[in-house]
């Protein structure tokens, strides 16, 4: 298979599905992580922090079995200030000649504007055309983000698909250290203990030691 994981900021690809990427990778599958923004932009020092970022990001998803993860430079926490359209063409190019199976990405309604722009615009690059790619799409849950939606039936995550990722959980766990300093200190949902106890939880929800929870947002049966 052929697998494309779409995330804002470097860390959320590790937050939403880095246990199911490594479980791609071991089953022999291609994955391909594109980030969209330097994760960055809004702090202070910017060149040295994105740098120090996309190296993290690095050093994460070889640890998941990824080479070569991409970060587009589209503005951080401002990427409803850029057309639609340029992120959608930019996401086109990048997966030219690349027809996945599967897409991750973010959840429609997560609390972070980028991650709404994003989901937005991989929906928009991959919509079903005839002649064209038309991959499974599940949109992920990113801590810190996902949760602290205002509640509403309309805009929570429900999830309604699982991965079981007992035996890459370690794996995970070994990908989130190396974004040390994206971390916080427990009881914050951002910490170690917090993604820890979430994957118990959604494990436990299907009879697993660990999971990831997803919304299918649209699977084409084939002809």
């Amino acid at each position: 298979m052929k697998v494309a994981v779409l995330a804002a900021h470097a860390d959320d690809e590790v937050l939403g599905c880095g246990g199911t990427i490594a479980k791609h990778v071991a089953g022999g599958d291609e994955v391909r992580v594109l980030l969209m923004t330097d994760g960055v932009g809004s702090r202070g020092h910017r060149q040295e922090a994105a740098a120090a970022r996309m190296a993290a990001c690095k050093s994460a998803c070889a640890e998941l079995g990824v080479v070569d993860p991409v970060a587009l430079d589209f503005p951080d926490n401002a990427m409803d200030s850029v057309p639609l359209l340029e992120v959608v063409q930019a996401i086109e190019g990048q997966f030219a000649g690349f027809d996945p199976d599967v897409i991750y990405t973010h959840h429609a309604h997560d609390l972070n504007v980028d991650h709404r722009v994003t989901h937005e615009a991989v929906m928009t690059a991959w919509r079903p055309q005839p002649n064209c790619a038309r991959p499974d799409i599940l949109t992920f849950e990113t801590v810190s983000s996902t949760e602290w939606r205002a509640p509403s039936p309309m805009t929570a995550f429900v999830p309604n698909w699982y991965e079981d990722i007992s035996q890459f959980l370690d794996k995970k766990m070994a990908a989130v250290r190396c974004y040390e300093s994206e971390m916080r200190l427990w009881p914050h949902v951002r910490s170690n203990e917090s993604l820890l106890h979430l994957a118990r939880w959604r494990g436990a929800c299907v009879g697993a030691q660990a999971a990831e929870a997803f919304v299918l947002i649209r699977h084409i049966g084939k002809a």
